[in-house]
């Protein structure tokens, strides 16, 4: 029997929050806030359920058509159902929530988002994963498979070019596809298997084209096996398998607000935990006199290595920062950097570095998160080993979904 409820709020994640008649919590998605809807549960626990929206008694004003014909099936949007001022308000908000709720700071110390000069046809990579026919699609919603499609409407147009040209044997063993677009305009495919052999490859585009298999092994089918990113007034070359921020115009917008944090600060000496392939270590190296990174993806280590090549200050330590952090504290003693610049995964700092981080006692750290929620966990703990925030700044590097990028500054209280 259908439940009528009340969306309450939207939070991280991109579920509208309701209440059921018994007080338990329900999250819904593709709903916004005050709306009234008929709902089926999908998924019970004992103290909240999902559930799918059937019917809506009320709709909210600010609801639009979606402008993609997948949208609700395919697990990639979030919020194409509200105009794109509307999703810069609700990611604040849920920004807020999580850093009040999770670390308890004030909400307010978090009072602007840097929206996107793009919301559609930003991304300039896309991943895909392939159905048992052959077919690239991304998972469904409700996680119950791969939804076959056409096109992606945030996706660069050159990837949305690439994307129907692509035909795969279903006896391949591919696995995903992952199509990058670089600031030269140039493609690159790069097929993921389980077999330690490359697949055969008939290529009729002008696309470069590589194989990773189960190992993590690259193989080269086609191409150059470069991408070129200009970022600013830098040019980086990055390897297929390496990370690279995935919106150009927003990615500049973080690199600016990074080194005014920078210059804000007295800084002679730097480490940056998870750099990545030098996105922001080849504007702060230029800045201080000596730059310490650490890195753990081979290929990533090998773009820093050619990003930062003309550097003479720069030293990068290979592994995780884990395991190479707690090692490195005697040799960073007795001048300890003045600033501790990280960008961590999605699941935030290993306890493991964040202990050894207050050990190091850096004045400074600018924490780069893409999850709110595990940065105000990190935040919190900070703050227990005596740190507070100074200023935090979101962007939105992610039009259309529930993600964020947000930037805090911290200092030793």
């Amino acid at each position: 029997m259908p439940n009528s409820v009340t969306i309450e709020k939207l939070v991280y994640g991109g579920d509208g929050l309701g209440r059921l008649s018994d007080g338990r919590a329900v999250f819904v998605p593709f709903v916004l806030p005050d709306e009234e809807i008929s709902l089926e549960i999908t998924e019970e626990k004992a103290r909240f359920t999902r559930g799918t929206a059937l019917s809506w008694h009320k709709s909210s004003p600010h609801r639009i058509p979606a402008r993609c014909e997948y949208f609700t099936v395919c697990g990639g949007c979030h919020y194409q159902h509200m105009p794109y001022q509307k999703q810069l308000e609700t990611k604040l908000e849920t920004v807020r929530d999580q850093l009040s709720r999770i670390a308890g700071i004030n909400p307010q110390a978090l009072s602007h988002i840097t929206q996107s000069s793009q919301s559609w046809h930003y991304r300039n990579q896309i991943q895909c994963h392939v159905t048992p026919d052959g077919e690239l699609g991304f998972m469904r919603a409700d996680n119950t498979g791969i939804l076959p499609i056409k096109h992606c409407e945030i996706a660069m147009p050159g990837l949305n070019a690439l994307l129907n040209t692509i035909n795969l044997d279903p006896e391949s063993g591919i696995k995903r596809v992952t199509f990058r677009e670089d600031s030269d305009g140039e493609c690159f495919v790069l097929l993921e298997g389980e077999d330690p052999l490359p697949p055969e490859l008939t290529v009729e585009l002008e696309v470069s084209a590589g194989y990773m298999d189960a190992e993590q092994n690259y193989h080269h089918l086609a191409g150059t096996d470069q991408l070129h990113y200009r970022i600013l007034d830098k040019d980086f070359t990055l390897s297929p398998g390496s990370f690279f921020q995935i919106n150009n115009a927003v990615c500049e917008e973080l690199v600016k607000h990074v080194i005014g944090l920078t210059k804000s600060i007295t800084t002679h000496k730097v480490l940056e935990l998870y750099s990545g392939a030098g996105l922001f270590s080849a504007f702060l190296a230029a800045m201080v006199s000596q730059l310490i990174a650490i890195e753990s993806t081979p290929s990533a280590c090998y773009d820093f290595a050619n990003n930062l090549d003309a550097f003479d200050n720069v030293s990068l330590y290979e592994g995780a920062v884990e395991d190479i952090l707690p090692g490195l504290l005697s040799l960073l003693q007795p001048e300890a950097p003045d600033l501790v610049l990280l960008d961590p995964p999605r699941a935030g700092l290993h306890i493991k570095a964040l202990d050894a981080l207050a050990d190091l006692a850096p004045e400074n750290i600018i924490y780069v998160s893409c999850d709110p929620s595990t940065l105000a966990r990190d935040l919190k703990r900070l703050s227990n080993k005596g740190y507070q925030v100074q200023t935090i700044h979101a962007f939105d590097m992610f039009p259309q979904t529930y993600h964020v990028e947000t930037v805090a500054l911290l200092y030793k209280n």
